[in-house]
């Protein structure tokens, strides 16, 4: 949600931000105020309605404040773009005749998201695994990547575990979403909420990155469990996955206990060139984990050879994260990143 900025940048001691919205919509009348709110996401809905409540008591001086810096940004903008569809399906209808303006229409109108799918965010993980869980897997993978990937996976987790690797394998390699696969959706989704929807010509979702993100965000042992299922369906896939998922800045949440572990098994070929495109606090981290002589030596190396090919430099980070892999499945290292499994 943009924040409500003060119109004089030297104006900045009364309410700005959330805080500033909250008291401009408590303002409004009821139904004003609802009308504002339907139009946002519900993250932001959830902002406002905490500040609302935390501006009750707000004085009289910090609502002039609050009205003058919206008076002075409501100057410097036009109404052009307000209801603008309305407007410009007004003005073809008038020029070209209902019919004419209708084909015309068709083809130069963008395309809009479903507002069906969009109304999958309002929804909690329980209620849309209750919505897929009966489903075809395609149709579960479609839900799951219009999510936030925290999301998502929280719904994954709450698949039956024998369609959770087939799901997610489907979301790697989703690409473009047929028409029918949308109108199957629509179906689905207008069954549990009272709204209409449009589907978009062919969207582009998913993709290894997008399982990735799903993947990283469930927990340790459901992500262990998954990968292995799919390297069943897709050993290939499955290793573009594990690529997706851990990347060489990811050793930044290694312990120094464990780095040093891992760069002992690191010969100093491949790591010279690993660090040269690494992050300077990743960098420096490794070092601090080697003794000053071997860290010196690597960085005179890494000097001599100068400028690197990306491409070279890719590889042996890849090299790098094997190795890392290796000794996190023997137990040597725990790569982190996400929170623990107790029982």
């Amino acid at each position: 949600m943009p924040e409500l900025a003060p119109a004089n940048p030297a104006a900045l001691s009364g309410p700005s931000g959330s805080s500033a919205a909250a008291i401009l919509l408590m303002l409004l009348a009821e139904d004003e105020a609802a009308q504002v709110l339907s139009r946002l996401d519900p993250d932001e809905v959830q902002q406002l309605g905490t500040a609302m409540f935390e501006v009750a008591d707000v004085s009289e001086d910090e609502v002039d404040d609050v009205l003058d810096t919206f008076v002075g940004r409501a100057r410097e903008r036009t109404t052009i773009g307000f209801a603008a569809d309305g407007q410009i399906r007004t003005m073809m209808e008038r020029a070209l005749g209902a019919e004419r303006a209708e084909n015309m229409l068709a083809r130069i109108t963008p395309p809009t998201r479903s507002s069906s799918l969009d109304s999958l965010k309002w929804m909690d993980a329980k209620t849309i695994a209750a919505l897929v869980e009966s489903e075809h897997p395609q149709i579960a993978a479609i839900v799951l990547a219009h999510l936030e990937p925290g999301v998502a996976a929280d719904v994954l987790q709450l698949l039956d575990e024998d369609v959770q690797a087939d799901v997610l394998y489907r979301v790697a390699t989703l690409g473009e979403v047929s028409s029918e696969a949308l109108d199957d959706l629509e179906r689905l989704l207008l069954r549990q909420v009272n709204k209409a929807g449009s589907s978009g010509s062919a969207p582009k979702r998913g993709g290894a990155n997008e399982a990735a993100r799903i993947i990283n965000s469930t927990r340790t042992t459901t992500e262990q469990r998954v990968i292995r299922q799919l390297a069943k369906l897709d050993k290939n896939l499955a290793r573009v996955i594990e690529d997706e998922m851990f990347v060489f800045d990811n050793l930044n949440a290694l312990s120094e206990k464990d780095l040093g572990a891992l760069l002992r098994g690191v010969e100093n070929d491949i790591l010279i060139v690993a660090l040269k495109g690494c992050d300077p606090n990743l960098r420096n981290k490794m070092f601090g984990c080697m003794s000053s002589r071997a860290a010196q030596s690597i960085q005179d190396e890494m000097a001599e050879r100068g400028p690197m090919r990306l491409a070279e430099v890719q590889e042996a980070q890849k090299a790098v994260l094997a190795i890392a892999r290796k000794l996190a499945e023997a137990g040597t290292i725990s790569l982190g990143g996400k929170g623990e499994d107790y029982v």
